[in-house]
């Protein structure tokens, strides 16, 4: 029995010792990115990841920090080098939670990210992709406010891509603010999106 209880608080304080290094080295990674130290943050996530082969968020960041990163890029051997990286380690994320709502809007934002570079090229490949993506996303979150925000701006860039009013979308992003007043969420869950909804509806207010 003594064996048995010994074994157990091991194990337990053998969890509690790596879980407190993961929480260390993640709120590191956050620091260094808050301070626009993106490669020094990437590279942590990236070394996180491997430290923690069953975590979904170092890959998650890795590929967040690659895909923002790629926005505004003027040479598309960069951006290809930026996003196949991003891919890699969203594919790898994917393969740790599966039809996970956060990755998949974020696979939508790398798709994204190729159509600002050249919507000729990539626009008709890769719109009708996105909006099954942020579709299923809804489906599996529907309460989800950053889900509903990216849909919603998806779908406001495709009604001004066409012409078409945004007012129908405007509700949405409203919603999506009220959710994030209301959200609580795990630690280094992402949180982004609430300054952005505001924007966004001063925009539908002004349009």
């Amino acid at each position: 029995m003594k064996k048995i209880i010994t074994l157990l608080l091991v194990a337990i304080t053998t969890t509690i010792a790596a879980q407190s290094k993961y929480d260390k080295g993640m709120q590191k990674a956050f620091d260094l990115w808050s301070q626009n130290k993106t490669t020094e943050a990437a590279q942590l996530f990236e070394r996180i990841s491997k430290a923690a082969p069953d975590q979904w968020l170092p890959p998650y960041y890795v590929a967040t920090i690659e895909i923002l990163g790629s926005f505004g890029l003027k040479d598309e051997a960069t951006l290809n080098s930026k996003l196949k990286k991003a891919q890699e380690f969203l594919d790898e994320a994917k393969s740790i939670s599966p039809d996970n709502p956060e990755i998949i809007i974020n696979q939508a934002l790398l798709n994204t990210a190729y159509i600002a570079f050249d919507g000729q090229k990539y626009g008709m490949s890769l719109s009708g992709k996105n909006a099954i993506l942020y579709n299923k996303a809804l489906q599996l979150a529907p309460n989800n406010p950053r889900v509903i925000l990216g849909k919603a701006e998806w779908d406001m860039g495709s009604a001004r891509f066409f012409n078409q009013p945004i007012e129908p979308y405007c509700k949405d992003v409203a919603k999506a603010l009220e959710l994030f007043k209301k959200e609580k969420l795990p630690k280094f869950y992402p949180k982004y999106g609430k300054d952005r909804a505001k924007e966004v509806l001063k925009q539908c207010k002004k349009s």
